[in-house]
């Protein structure tokens, strides 16, 4: 289990920026049946606990260097331009109850599709949402490529291997990924029919013979009223 050392926090509202400009990161530990916590963490630390466990795998959180808390990344904030982290909340699990949480899917492998008939990946799902102890949470689920050997091929939620004591929260009929055919080129234009060239001048001809004729007719009826 990764491991993440924490400290309670007193300071609130606009001085948490004095906070954060010092490498640490204000933070919350809260839980079913259980009182929140206000938390400062580092930075640092808390960069290489999320790399290890995401926000499926538990974390033993410690506080102050005493109390352990079992606990999962629920959820974090970042700054929209630098990417770093404004704010994270830690949730604890009780072990003996199952939680619902999201995880990653690792697509592994290259799928024979892709390869040999030029097709175009297309991953329809990214995560699931699952069910389990805390302790049989999975850090991600595989998801192996290797079956897409033509285009009717297709993997569902069914097709993806559960750890034990792990269900999911989704349609099993689901499609997860397939490959798809290259873009056929665009259809050229037909050519013109047979003698349609010639047919669409005599028309052009017998309208301006037409036109000059009206003229005419115009310009001779002006001169009998004059």
């Amino acid at each position: 289990m990764v491991q993440l050392s924490v400290t309670e926090r007193r300071i609130f509202g606009k001085q948490t920026r004095k906070l954060r400009q010092t490498g640490q990161v204000p933070a919350v530990v809260y839980g079913h049946g259980i009182s929140s916590l206000a938390l400062a963490v580092s930075g640092e630390d808390l960069r290489r606990a999320y790399r290890e466990a995401g926000e499926s795998s538990l974390v033993a959180l410690t506080v102050d260097g005493t109390k352990t808390r079992n606990v999962l990344i629920h959820d974090i904030s970042r700054d929209a331009l630098t990417g770093s982290f404004l704010h994270v909340d830690f949730y604890e699990v009780k072990m003996d109850e199952k939680i619902k949480t999201h995880v990653q899917l690792n697509f592994v492998g290259e799928a024979p599709a892709i390869k040999a008939l030029e097709g175009t990946l297309v991953k329809n799902i990214h995560e699931l949402e699952v069910e389990a102890l805390p302790k049989d949470l999975p850090h991600d689920l595989t998801v192996d490529l290797g079956k897409l050997k033509t285009f009717e091929d297709h993997i569902t939620v069914a097709d993806i291997p559960l750890p034990s004591g792990v269900t999911v929260e989704a349609d099993p009929d689901e499609i997860v990924a397939v490959v798809m055919p290259p873009r056929a080129e665009a259809a050229e234009p037909a050519p013109p029919a047979e003698g349609l060239g010639e047919q669409v001048e005599q028309v052009k001809v017998e309208g301006e013979e037409k036109r000059k004729e009206r003229e005419a007719k115009r310009e001779g009826e002006e001169k009998g009223e004059s």
